[in-house]
Order: structure tokens, then sequence, then C-alpha cells
């Protein structure tokens, strides 16, 4: 064939597998909002074959046959070329994989994600702990039929953030310790801040009243967006026009909806913004977590939270909750939406600790697979991870190691993207205040003119350029954690008068 009808053949297999992608993620948002519990059983078995059917069709030894000879064709450029290695790339991950073993590791997943729902509705680890290791175990026999130089853990943090490594991790996450814990210590010493008046009741049907005015002044328009209820908020898109975010309402946690809705949104916004030439292909779905993480998180943390963006909001919220908020300012009301406090809620942290919630995950994540620590009393050994470094330790499990979703379907390597992203953002942020006024426009409802700078600079190019690659084309400079670490020390020594 031509190279033209190769590259033909080769997209219409892109589309068909975009097809079970689409399907397989609808059923994934259903389970994790509105399905009935009892189906359970029923819809994970068919989910399991849909699953199958779309690894015969990933694994087609004729595509796989039609990619190299793409690949080894000169004038196959640009993004074919790029798209091309990318899928090939990631196939080659489970081109040895028995189908039977595929299927039933999908299946495992799904039962492990609804004994870990059950476990933590109870608050019982030991309901969960037996899948947990089942999906472990189940994991390295996966990651077995890899042809791969690198080790076991090493590989799973690649797939989430490709060229990260243990060592590199390490170095990081050395640097967060050595700066953080000490001012850590110095916050939790000095005068602290009234909270409150947001840890009391504010009536859900409120809070979700004042959500639609939040989804408005954040854009997220319904022609392409949409918000659902979840145990674990996450955001889910089927292409750039249909994008599924949730959330989680707390009676008396009302900034937990709230961030949270914040940080989806910057998920579905790089969704949404990826170039529409890239919808249904890897250039969309194959974003890097950091890279993911670092949208979310710049849209929770460095907007979200910022004077400017409650210049704008707060009187509404105040209008909305006059009683829970009487007698209580701006300045107030940011300082406490600021500040910082050891908590044990992982996605409810404030932005200084934050970073240790994650060391916690790490840390336990490296000696589960390199066997120096056991899912047998695992919520022991967390318990005391969080004493080490927070200083706290958890009443119930549900509080402590059933709190996050990763684990149950098998997302381990994941959880270290969440402060690299973090880190990311304090950079990209840098770089956008350079060229645009972000707190005018957020104190005068622009926040599209923010969305559409980070479009720009980084959004419409999808995975089509790495990490590195966009961060040297958004900020000039390769990827610098000093931005990050500078922004918590200068962000918390002025709040709490540090000096």
């Amino acid at each position: 064939m031509s190279r033209e009808e190769n590259l033909k053949k080769f997209y219409e297999w892109v589309k068909r597998m975009s097809a079970y992608q689409m399907a397989l993620a609808l059923i994934g948002i259903d389970k994790q909002t509105l399905a009935p519990v009892d189906g359970s059983a029923f819809r994970d078995e068919r989910t399991a074959i849909l699953s199958g059917e779309l690894f015969s069709i990933e694994t087609d030894p004729e595509m796989a046959k039609l990619r190299k000879e793409l690949l080894a064709d000169e004038g196959v450029t640009g993004d074919d070329r790029k798209m091309i290695e990318l899928y090939d790339h990631e196939i080659n991950k489970v081109l040895s994989v028995p189908k039977d073993e595929y299927v039933a590791f999908d299946l495992l997943r799904n039962e492990s994600y609804g004994a870990w729902l059950k476990a933590k509705n109870a608050s019982d680890y030991s309901i969960f702990e037996p899948y947990l290791k089942k999906v472990i175990e189940a994991q390295k026999k996966m990651y077995s039929y890899r042809d791969s130089s690198l080790d076991l853990y090493d590989q799973m943090l690649d797939d989430f953030e490709p060229g990260m490594t243990r060592e590199k991790y390490d170095v990081f996450f050395n640097r967060v310790k050595e700066r953080l814990v000490p001012l850590i210590k110095k916050v939790t010493e000095a005068e602290q801040i009234d909270t409150s008046f947001i840890e009391c009741e504010y009536p859900v049907e409120l809070q979700k009243k004042y959500m639609d005015y939040m989804l408005e002044y954040l854009h997220f328009d319904k022609s392409w967006g949409y918000q659902n209820e979840t145990e674990h908020p996450f955001t889910s898109g089927l292409c750039g026009n249909d994008i599924r975010i949730t959330t989680k309402y707390l009676p008396e946690r009302p900034m937990s909806a709230l961030l949270s809705t914040i940080h989806e949104s910057g998920h579905g916004y790089y969704m949404h913004q990826v170039a529409e030439e890239y919808d249904g292909t890897i250039f969309n779905w194959g974003i890097s977590s950091g890279m993911h993480e670092s949208q979310s998180r710049l849209c929770e943390n460095y907007l979200g939270r910022s004077a400017a963006f409650w210049e704008a909001n707060y009187p509404k919220l105040k209008e909305m909750f006059p009683e829970q908020l009487k007698g209580v300012d701006q300045e107030h009301f940011l300082a406490a939406l600021n500040a910082s406090e050891p908590s044990l809620i992982r996605t409810e942290a404030d932005e200084l600790t934050y970073p240790l919630h994650i060391v916690i995950r790490y840390e336990i994540e490296r000696g589960l697979f390199e066997g120096t620590i056991s899912t047998e009393g695992l919520d022991q050994t967390w318990d005391a991870m969080y004493e080490k470094y927070l200083g706290i330790k958890s009443p119930t499990a549900r509080d402590g190691i059933l709190q996050d979703v990763h684990w149950a379907d098998g997302s381990f390597g994941y959880f270290p993207t969440y402060a690299l992203g973090s880190a990311f953002a304090a950079q990209f942020v840098h770089a956008m205040r350079q060229q645009i006024d972000v707190d005018d426009l957020l104190r005068n409802s622009h926040y599209d003119v923010i969305m559409n700078w980070l479009k720009e600079h980084i959004h419409k190019y999808g995975c089509r350029y790495n990490a590195d690659e966009i961060m040297r084309m958004a900020t000039g400079e390769p990827f610098d954690p000093d931005y990050y670490l500078d922004y918590l020390e200068d962000k918390y020594t002025k709040l709490y008068h540090l000096g």
C-alpha cells in the first residue's frame, strides 16, 4: 500500500479504538456517580469483556506491522510520526500480555473499587486489604510481560510521568522535606488563624446554588462541560467538547466542594482546549499526569486561593451565607482559606502541608513494591507515617488509608505527580504573570482570558510535546522546583508573620 493508504488505515484503527474508549469512559463515569451498587457485578463483567475487545484491537498484529512500516518510512513526519511513535510505545507495554489475563485484571480492578467503597463506608480496612493484595500481585504479573530495563516501581512512575524515576523523585522530595518541614514547624508554633466560620454547617442545597454561580465565573460552559457528584472527585472526557467533572458536598466543609470543583475544572479545561484535530487520539488522552495535575493545582491554588479571585467572588458567598460569614471580612476569609494546619485528608489539605501527604504515599508505594512494606497492617503503617511527618493520627480508616481511590484500580505511581504538578504550576504561573495581569483578570471575572493563555502555551499541544518540552516552550526554562518552594515560603512567611 502507499503511504497515504497506510496512514488512512492507521487513523481508522485509532478511531475504532476511540469508540471503545468512549464507551468504557461512559461506563466508568456512570459507575462512580449514578449507577446502583447492586448492579456492579453484572456491569463489571460486561465492562471486562469490552476491555478485552479493545485490547484485541490495540494489540492487533497487523497494526503492529503497519506501525513498523510507517515508522520506517522517512516520508512520515510531524504529527503523524509522533502519534505513531506514542501509540507504538504504549501498546508495546501490553503487547505480550495474554488477553485472558488482561480481561481478568480489568475485572479485578472493578471488583476492587467496589470493595474499597464498601470498606470506606464501613471504615474497615480488612474488607479492602485482600483486594489490594491481589491488585498488587496482578500488577507485578502485568509488568513482568514488559521488555524494560527499568525496575518495577520505576516503570510505574514512568507510566504516569515519562522520564521520572525513584532517583529523580527522591531528589525532588528531599528538597521538599528539607525546606518545608522546618517551615511547617514554624507555622504550627505561630499564632493560629481562626477558621471556625468555614468549619460550620453550610446547607448543601445552598452550596449547590453557589456552585452554579462559581461554574459561571469559571466559564465552565454547559455546552461542553458537565458536573456531577461522586465519592471521590474526578474528571473524565469523551472528547474536547464533552467534559465531565465531579465534586463532593460536605455540610460542614463548604470549601471542600468548592476547591474540588476549581481543581477538576483545571483538568477539564486541559482536555477541552487540546487542539480539536487531536480529539479521540493519544495526543489528548496521553497527557502526563504531572502536566494534568499542574493545571488542576494551578486553578485550585494559584488562582482559587488568591486575593483577586475572592475580590470577585466573596461578596456573592457572603450574600448567600450571611449567618455563617457574619462579621467576617474578605481579608479574614482569605486568611482562613489559606490557613495551614496538619490534617488527615489529602484532598482538603492546605498548600503547605499537601506535599507531605504525597511523600507519605510515595514512600508507602515504594515499600509495597520493594518488599519492605506489606498490605497486612498497612493501616497501621499509614498512621505511623502520618505521625512521623504531620504529627497526627487518624481515628478511623475512612479518613486514613481508605481515603483515596487510586490503589483500588492499580494506579501505583500516580500520587507523586500531584506534588510534581504543583511545582510545575508555580513555574507556569510565574511565566504567565510576566505576560498578562492575572490579578486584574480575576478581579473583573475574565477567568476565560487566563484559560486562553494556558490554551495557547500548554493545552492545545496535548502530549504532542513532553513535559520538559512544554515547560521550556511556555516558560523559556527547564523545570526548576525552587519556583514552587520559594512561592510556599514567601506565602506562609507573610501569612503567619514569621519575619
